[in-house]
C-alpha cells in the first residue's frame, strides 16, 4: 500500500477498490473485513449481476403489456438479491481462492490471505447472505424460486473453472446473467425463447467485458498456473472483444425484437434503440482498450455498470408507445 492510501479509516482496504469507498471510511472496523470480503467498497460486481434482472424484467413487460406493484418489489428484490448473492459468491470465491489470491499482487490484500477474516467467519459470513437472499427469492413465482436456487451450481463451480479450463469468463457469464431469466419469470412465471437469447447476450457481453478485466492479472496468472481468456487470447484480444461485442449487440437485438415485435412498430424501434445504443458504448470501451495499461482497464470495466443502464430508458419509453 502506499503511504497515501493508508489513512485511519482505510487501514487493510483492498487494492483495486476506489478511493474513499464507504466502507473504509464509514463502516465500523468491526465490519470491514466482511464488508470487503463481499466487494462492498467495489459495487461494480454487483451492478453487473443486478443489470441483466432489469434487462429480463423490462423485455417481460415489453413482451406481455402488463406490469403491476408486484413488479416494483421484482425491481426492489433483485437489487437487493443481487447484492446479497454478489457478496456470497465473491465470499465463495475468496474462500476456495485464498492460495491463489495470497500470491497474486493485485489480490493479496484481500481480507483472508491478509488475515482480517478467518476462513471459519467467511464460511459463516457466506451463509447468512445466502439465506437473506432465498427469504426474497421466495416472494417470487414458483418458476424463479426454481431458478434461483438452480443458480447456486454455477455459482458454486466457477472458482474452479480457472483450474481447468481457459474460458472461466464463460462460466461467469452463465452465473452474472441468470438474472435475467430469473426476472423474467419474476413477471410471467414461465420461460420462453425471449429469456434464453437475452441470457446468451447477457454471457457474450461478460465475455467482453471481463476479458478486459483479466488482463490486469495476466502476468501473475501465468506465473502460478491461472486460466483465463485473456492469457488465451494474447495479442489477438482485440479481435475476439469485437466478436463478443458483435454478439451482444445481435443477441440483445434478437431478444428486443422477439419480445416486441406484438407491439407497434414505433414501439419496437425504440426498444431496438436500447441494444444499439449499448454497442456504441461497448464500442468506445473496446477503442481505449490497452492490455497494458491496468489502470485503463479497471476504468473500462467499471464503466459497463453505465453501459448496462443505457438500453433501461429506450424499454421505458417503448412500453409507453
Amino acid at each position: 500500500m502506499t503511504e497515501d492510501h493508508e489513512g485511519p479509516d482505510q487501514i487493510g482496504s483492498v487494492a483495486d477498490a476506489p478511493p474513499d469507498n464507504w466502507v473504509d471510511r464509514y463502516a465500523p472496523a468491526a465490519t470491514r473485513g466482511y464488508l470487503r470480503l463481499s466487494r462492498a467498497d467495489r459495487p461494480i460486481g454487483t451492478w453487473l449481476l443486478y443489470v441483466p434482472c432489469l434487462w429480463g424484467l423490462s423485455l417481460a413487460i415489453l413482451a406481455t403489456d402488463s406490469y403491476s406493484q408486484h413488479d416494483l418489489w421484482t425491481i426492489v428484490g433483485c437489487g437487493i438479491g443481487a447484492f446479497l448473492m454478489r457478496g456470497a459468491g465473491c465470499t465463495w470465491n475468496d474462500i476456495t481462492d485464498r492460495e491463489f489470491d495470497g500470491a497474486v499482487a493485485r489480490t493479496r490484500s484481500r481480507p483472508i490471505p491478509s488475515g482480517q477474516v478467518s476462513v471459519r467467519g467467511a464460511v459463516l459470513w457466506m451463509i447468512i447472505q445466502a439465506l437473506l437472499a432465498f427469504l426474497i427469492l421466495i416472494t417470487f413465482y414458483p418458476t424463479a424460486i426454481a431458478l434461483g436456487v438452480l443458480a447456486l451450481l454455477p455459482v458454486a463451480i466457477y472458482p474452479f473453472a480457472k483450474r481447468f479450463t481457459w474460458w472461466p469468463q464463460v462460466f461467469l457469464g452463465i452465473a452474472f446473467n441468470w438474472g435475467a431469466l430469473l426476472a423474467w419469470a419474476a413477471h410471467t412465471n414461465s420461460i420462453g425463447p425471449v429469456p434464453i437469447v437475452l441470457y446468451m447476450a447477457g454471457i457474450a457481453w461478460t465475455l467482453f467485458y471481463d476479458t478486459i478485466y483479466a488482463h490486469q492479472d495476466a502476468e501473475d496468472d501465468a506465473l502460478i498456473g491461472i486460466k483465463s481468456t485473456a492469457r488465451l487470447f494474447g495479442d489477438e484480444s482485440r479481435k475476439w472483444l469485437r466478436l463478443f461485442l458483435t454478439l451482444t449487440i445481435l443477441l440483445f437485438g434478437l431478444a428486443v425484437v422477439l419480445a416486441a415485435h406484438d407491439r407497434s412498430v414505433l414501439s419496437l424501434v425504440i426498444a431496438i434503440g436500447g441494444p444499439w445504443a449499448l454497442g456504441w458504448h461497448l464500442t468506445w470501451q473496446l477503442g481505449r482498450f490497452d492490455p497494458d495499461d491496468g489502470r485503463s482497464l479497471l476504468k473500462i470495466f467499471r464503466s459497463n455498470r453505465d453501459a448496462g443502464l443505457i438500453p433501461l430508458p429506450f424499454f421505458a419509453v417503448a412500453m409507453l408507445v
